[in-house]
């Protein structure tokens, strides 16, 4: 099995669920069930690993504070090593608020140290004790943005692969520094909105084939419809969504970040890692929160071999 070493955000996630509309100023509305949870992108998508049996290693920052204590102990109760987490008195530890409907869900963050992991926390050898390196919240993490590629490419110098989610960026200016990033990059796994706003393209064949490189392999989430790469022609490839009935979609796309992973790292066909992402995104859906309702290995692979 690959070693993996999420380099990331740690907060906490309070997640209202089912609330009859999304709060307006002025307005009260009522939610069915809130929990307190694991958040951020990477900690979900590392518990996800964990989950379906990987070795997995987290480095990040977080505050002194029982936020703190919450995170650094979710992950350990998922068997992750946290020797490369980092508490600092003078950080406070993020929140996000996650308001979901019936269709659709949105966030509300307080960064506090999400910001704060710098690429020189990364040391040689915590990458050396690595054989793939994984980054969520590109937007959010804002020390760590700027070194990004370097750290990338000390990495790949050390034979990891590489993978990036990016997340949304809040400000929606995106950026033009994708060409160069990507350089550095062997896996690239953000949804369609956030395709279209790094590529600038409205739909997503136009969008992969903009960013397309030659080298890294793009796959975009599309929520229910699934998600899409292209094939080696060029042409769209689109593999479909499992139809499950969701409770909360909280963390979805940082569950199929797991999924995929699990399959790629083992040199499974593109084919069968896209189904393995949509089957680990559906099976997240049926609990509250990101990370409660993760699948197994034997969950994840009964739904992936139940797909015709």
């Amino acid at each position: 099995m690959k070693r993996i070493l999420v380099a990331g955000e740690l907060n906490v996630d309070l997640v209202f669920r089912d609330c009859q509309s999304f709060p307006t100023p002025g307005h009260e509305v009522l939610a069915e069930d809130a929990l307190v949870v694991p958040g951020s992108s990477s900690m979900i998508c590392a518990m996800g690993l964990a989950r379906l049996g990987n070795p997995v290693s987290f480095a990040g920052k977080a505050g002194a504070d029982g936020w703190g204590d919450f995170c650094v102990s979710a992950l350990q109760g998922a068997g992750i090593d946290v020797g490369a987490v980092r508490r600092d008195a003078a950080l406070r530890t993020g929140i996000t608020a996650s308001f979901s409907t019936r269709s659709d869900r949105a966030l509300v963050t307080f960064a506090g140290a999400i910001g704060a992991l710098r690429a020189d926390d990364i040391g040689d050898e915590l990458l050396g004790a690595a054989d793939h390196l994984h980054v969520s919240s590109y937007y959010l993490q804002t020390a760590l943005r700027p070194q990004l590629k370097s750290l990338f490419a000390r990495a790949r110098a050390q034979g990891l692969s590489t993978s990036l989610d990016p997340g949304f960026d809040p400000e929606r200016r995106w950026g033009d520094e994708w060409r160069e990033l990507l350089a550095e990059v062997d896996l690239f796994l953000p949804n369609d909105v956030e395709l279209a706003g790094i590529s600038g393209c409205e739909s997503a064949v136009d969008g992969l084939r903009a960013l397309d490189n030659g080298h890294t392999r793009i796959v975009v989430k599309r929520g229910r419809d699934g998600c899409a790469a292209l094939d080696r022609d060029g042409k769209l490839f689109e593999s479909p969504a499992f139809a499950l009935d969701a409770v909360d979609s909280t963390g979805a796309g940082d569950s199929f970040d797991a999924g995929f992973l699990h399959a790629w790292l083992r040199d499974l066909p593109l084919t069968e890692a896209m189904r393995w992402g949509n089957a680990c995104g559906a099976l997240s859906t049926r609990g509250v929160g990101g990370t409660a309702r993760q699948a197994d290995l034997g969950e994840a692979k009964a739904l992936v071999e139940s797909a015709p």
